[in-house]
């Protein structure tokens, strides 16, 4: 890209063209620089969307794991109360 433009303004040509031609790259460059813009919004959105799922299946597997916890608490105090009384 600076490489075009360097060779853009170093060339003998009228200032209309000139200006015409850096108009021309510019409109390119944000052109591509929207596109890039789109793409990278879209891999963005794409991994957060990700990461929430796996959030979610993860939370479950720790809400479980911490459910059964409990409960193995409470069947041992039990049976530990029981063996105690």
């Amino acid at each position: 890209m600076v490489g075009a433009a360097v060779a853009l303004l170093s060339t003998p040509q009228p200032g209309n063209e000139t200006r015409q031609r850096i108009k021309e790259l510019t409109e390119g460059a944000k052109e591509k620089a929207a596109r890039y813009a789109e793409e990278v919004k879209g891999k963005v959105t794409s991994a957060v969307e990700r990461g929430k799922e796996v959030f979610g299946e993860k939370k479950s597997l720790v809400t479980a794991a911490i459910e059964a916890g409990k409960e193995a608490y409470e069947k041992e105090r039990e049976r530990l109360v029981k063996r105690d009384s």
